[in-house]
Formats: structure tokens, C-alpha cells, sequence
């Protein structure tokens, strides 16, 4: 069996947030291959690890990961002006080297901070796919389609040539269709979008009912809600990662399914003050897993920071602290495993072996009463000394596998360049 390396005397958790003690774990051709007490030692890769703690990888629901090339480039403003004056305008001028070391750039930082999977919804679709086919990172890349857009023909047709010739390649990396939104897809190429999705056999990426103005907007136009708008272009027979969904409404929970999962990222929603909207209240009700957003409004790119804020907004504002308890939110930050459908997000025998291992004998989350309290309130990314994909170590000893330095001073070139080019002309507008 190649690859093989064995865990010994570790603590697991879960899916559920349940702890299993002192156990190993032989790890073999990229699966998890057996689990059990004093597994015989063979020759092998042994790690003891006494201690630590083995838990599935995270995974980032929604992000435009080349927009880390934008950090801190737009703070300190208002939603419409955060699209329309600063990152579309920057976007218009955006070259695919750029993107791609933006993406780079991201999965370095996710790889840090536990991510083993991400979905990502961008221009540059391929320079994205390139980016993950190098770090060893799990991917779901769905390339951007603008429904208002002049060559809207032309960009459907890309995006299609590009998951027919990409999808199944590898088997780490998957693609699905990324129409923008509702309102940047009008019904008409909204529909002709989800048709191609459901021809290629492949699932949509979008974003719905970001902001309360959106669905009185979509009310007042199309005479139903961003969520409807998308039920009538049969966008719910597909499997769909709705990215944010924070407006949604009672009534638009009847079009959710067991292929739906809404992304959400507090964080952004928190920074650009777009309001409580409709998932804390409906949490209970919901398909929930987090996203980053870009790091453009976010700044990070971690999902465990996401799911700390969300349930520290939610106990806040809803006046309920016993409410999204740990286990809730560890489970939703599973989920992700669930939309994306690999064979990841257990720690099983069978399954990838997309794992996280953690120290959390360390000052900020010592003493340990509970490892779920201290990993969701107290660690982080220095606690994840080992993470990997398939098997493989994309992090060890506390150090990300990737040319951390080159692709930081690269950043900083491009960074230098998109300032000196400036802002061009957005072809959209929020």
C-alpha cells in the first residue's frame, strides 16, 4: 500500500463534535484505512501524537480567492461604493497572472488556517484551476458568467468549453457553472445558464438576496424574490451552493432541497453593515456552511473565524446565549464536506483522509475543558500544526508547503502594478 502512515494514540473528533480517546489511526493510498487501539506498528511513517487532536479538514463554502490581490484595497466604504468605485472598477484592469497569484496567495492562507477544500466563484476560472492543481488543496471553481453582460454568449460558452475540458481531470478538483446573481442575470440567461449546468451535469454557484435592497428590488421588478427568481429558472434542480442568502425569507425556505447549501460570511456582512437579514432566524431551518467572501471585504480567509462571528451575532442580537451552540456550529462547519460531495468531512475508515491535526496544549487554549470550545473560541492557525489532503501533508510542523516567501513578494509586485494601472471601467454595476 503506498503512502502509508500511521497516527498513534491521538483524540479524535467527529462530524458530530463527538471525542473518541486514544486512538491510531493507519492512513494508506490518500484514505483513512483503519482506526482502532495499539494498531500494530508497521513499516511505515509512525507520528506519535500523543494529545493531539484529529479532526476533518474545513471547508471554505464561497470565496473569489484571486481577490486577495485586493486586501485592504477598499475599507471604509459604503456597500454601492465598495462595488462600483473601487472593486469593479480594479476588477476591469485585473490580468490572469494577477488573479493567479491572488488565488496563490489565498490558498496559502487557507492551508494555514485548516482549510483542505474550497468554492470558489471568479473570472479567471482557469488560472484558479491552476493555482489548486499546484498547492495540493481540494477545489470547486465555478467560473463567473454575467447574465447583463454584452458577450454574455460568448462567456457562457467559455465557461462551458472550460468544465467540459477540466471536470474529472483530477480527481481533487471539480467545476460547476457560476452565474453572478438574479440581478446580474436577468431570467432569460439566468435559465440558459442553469440549462447548461443541468446539460454538463454539474451543479450552479450564485449569490441570492445579499442585501434587503435586492429582494424589494427583484419584488418590485420581477414580482418575486431572488430566491423565486431562481426557482423559476430551475436553478433548485441543480446542486447549488447559494452563496450568502442573508435576506432570505420565511417563504422562500420552500425552495431549498438536499442539494442546497447557503454560504454565509458574517464577516462581510458584519464590514459593509448589511444588515441581521433572514439566516440567524432561520438558522434552525437551514442548509448552513460558511464561506470567507473575498478577501477584499473580508480580509481573512479563515471559515472558523466566520462561524465564530456568526455564532457570537447570533447569541448577541437574538438575546439567546445558550442558542448556536458548539455542536451546531462545528456542525455547520462540516457541511461544507456535504455540498461539495467528496468522500471527506468523517473521520472513518473509507474516507479521504483530509484531515486537521491539532495542539491545543498551547497557552491560548489551555486549560482544556472542552476542545470544541477552545478550537471554535480560543485557537488558531498556530494550533493546526499538521493538515492534509488525500493523505499528503499540504502543512507540517506548523509551516504551510508552499513557497510562502516567492509568492509574498510576488503579491506585493502585482499589488504595486494594479495601483500604478488604476481603476478601469466596470462593465456592471451594483
Amino acid at each position: 500500500m503506498a503512502n502509508e502512515l500511521l497516527l498513534k494514540n491521538v483524540n479524535i473528533i467527529d462530524e458530530r463534535g463527538d471525542v473518541t480517546e486514544d486512538a491510531d489511526i493507519l492512513i494508506g493510498d490518500g484514505r483513512i484505512q483503519k482506526i482502532g487501539r495499539k494498531i500494530e506498528e508497521i513499516a511505515c511513517e509512525t507520528m506519535e501524537l500523543s494529545g493531539h487532536y484529529v479532526t476533518p479538514g474545513f471547508v471554505n463554502l464561497h470565496t473569489h480567492s484571486p481577490m486577495n490581490i485586493f486586501r485592504g484595497l477598499a475599507e471604509d466604504v459604503n456597500i454601492d461604493d465598495w462595488f462600483n468605485e473601487k472593486i469593479w472598477p480594479y476588477e476591469s484592469r485585473l490580468t490572469g497572472d494577477e488573479a493567479y497569484l491572488g488565488s496563490l496567495l489565498s490558498i496559502c492562507e487557507m492551508i494555514d488556517c485548516g482549510v483542505t477544500a474550497f468554492a470558489d466563484h471568479y473570472m479567471f476560472a482557469d488560472r484558479i484551476y491552476e493555482a489548486a492543481l499546484e498547492s495540493g488543496i481540494r477545489a470547486d471553481i465555478a467560473p463567473t458568467v454575467f447574465g447583463v453582460s454584452a458577450d454574455f454568449d460568448d462567456e457562457l460558452k467559455k465557461a462551458c468549453n472550460l468544465i467540459e475540458e477540466k471536470n474529472g481531470e483530477n480527481p481533487r478538483i471539480r467545476l460547476r457553472m457560476g452565474p453572478h446573481a438574479p440581478y446580474t442575470c436577468p431570467p432569460h440567461t439566468l435559465k440558459k445558464i442553469v440549462d447548461s449546468a443541468r446539460s454538463l451535469e454539474v451543479g450552479i454557484h450564485i449569490h441570492v438576496s445579499e442585501t434587503k435592497s435586492q429582494v424589494e428590488k427583484s419584488r418590485s421588478d420581477l414580482g418575486r424574490t431572488p430566491f423565486g427568481a431562481l426557482y423559476d429558472a430551475g436553478g433548485f434542480d441543480v446542486p447549488v451552493i447559494v452563496a450568502h442568502g442573508l435576506w432570505i425569507e420565511k417563504d422562500d425556505l420552500k425552495y431549498l432541497n438536499d442539494k442546497t447549501f447557503i454560504a454565509v460570511c458574517p464577516k462581510t456582512y458584519m464590514k459593509l453593515s448589511m444588515g441581521f437579514g433572514g439566516i440567524w432566524r432561520e438558522c434552525e431551518n437551514l442548509p448552513l456552511a460558511f464561506g470567507t467572501d473575498g478577501a477584499a471585504s473580508s480580509n481573512t480567509q479563515s471559515p472558523l473565524e466566520q462561524a465564530r462571528l456568526f455564532a457570537l451575532a447570533g447569541k448577541f442580537v437574538s438575546g439567546r446565549p445558550e442558542a448556536f451552540s458548539l455542536r451546531e456550529i462545528w456542525c455547520m462547519l462540516m457541511n461544507g464536506h456535504r455540498a461539495l460531495g467528496f468522500n471527506t468531512g468523517k473521520v472513518e475508515e473509507g474516507c479521504d483522509a483530509d484531515l486537521l491535526i491539532w495542539d491545543l496544549n498551547r497557552i491560548n487554549t489551555l486549560p482544556l475543558y472542552n476542545p470544541l470550545a477552545s478550537i471554535i473560541y480560543s485557537s488558531g492557525p498556530e494550533n493546526i500544526v499538521h493538515s492534509m489532503v488525500c493523505g499528503r501533508f499540504v502543512k507540517k510542523d506548523g509551516r504551510v508547503l508552499l513557497d510562502a516567501d516567492y509568492i509574498s513578494k510576488t503579491a506585493q509586485k502585482h499589488a504595486a502594478n494594479i495601483l500604478k494601472k488604476g481603476r478601469g471601467e466596470s462593465k456592471v454595476r451594483y
